[in-house]
């Protein structure tokens, strides 16, 4: 993999353990040769993965849209910066730039990405590996809850397999090198009328 995309919170979170994932995510990429896309901020979690992956030598893209860059502050030290002009051209961009995606702890937009790219491989739109780095068990009731979906047969059993999960991200990343997408759901209804 050349790149990935992290998706990661604006803000620290509450516990050092989010900050010292972000930073080692980062460290570990750059020092691996893997270019990081990530939102472009430099606050928060975003920041923090910015800066160690940038302070190891790595390369690192941010894409951010234009009416976020003041409120996220745009990181203007990195070795790219796309300034686009919605969300929705974030995402697309992001997506393009990158050969898998890990989100790390975050609010409801790093849930909104993470579930959108993810959805975007069941319905075939990519191939790529999707997975979570469980940081101090912060995504343990998400977890959950997408057992609960696939037990009550909202979410197929191979397409919930491809979100992997992990607190640890060299099993995460290893998890990804053998990373084969099921088949994409194309289960269609017919209208009856």
């Amino acid at each position: 993999m050349k790149s990935i995309c992290v998706y990661c919170g604006s803000n620290p979170g509450r516990d050092p353990a989010f900050v010292a994932a972000a930073q080692d995510v980062g460290a570990r990429l750059a020092g691996a040769g893997v270019e990081i896309v990530y939102g472009g901020g430099q606050v928060g979690l975003m920041g923090e993965l910015a800066n160690a992956a940038m302070q190891a030598g790595g390369r690192v893209v941010g894409v951010i849209p234009e009416f976020l860059a003041l409120k996220e502050i745009a990181h203007l030290d990195l070795s790219a910066l796309y300034v686009v002009q919605s969300m929705h051209a974030r995402k697309a961009k992001m997506a393009h730039l990158s050969d898998a995606f890990i989100a790390l702890p975050g609010g409801i937009g790093t849930m909104e990405e993470l579930f959108e790219i993810w959805t975007w491989g069941q319905l075939g739109q990519h191939r790529k590996p999707v997975g979570l780095l469980n940081v101090n068990g912060y995504y343990d009731d998400l977890v959950a809850f997408l057992d609960k979906m696939t037990a009550q047969d909202f979410l197929a059993d191979d397409h919930r397999g491809s979100l992997m999960v992990s607190d640890d991200i060299d099993a995460l990343l290893q998890a990804f090198d053998g990373y084969e997408a099921p088949p994409a759901d194309v289960r269609l209804k017919t209208l009856q009328t």
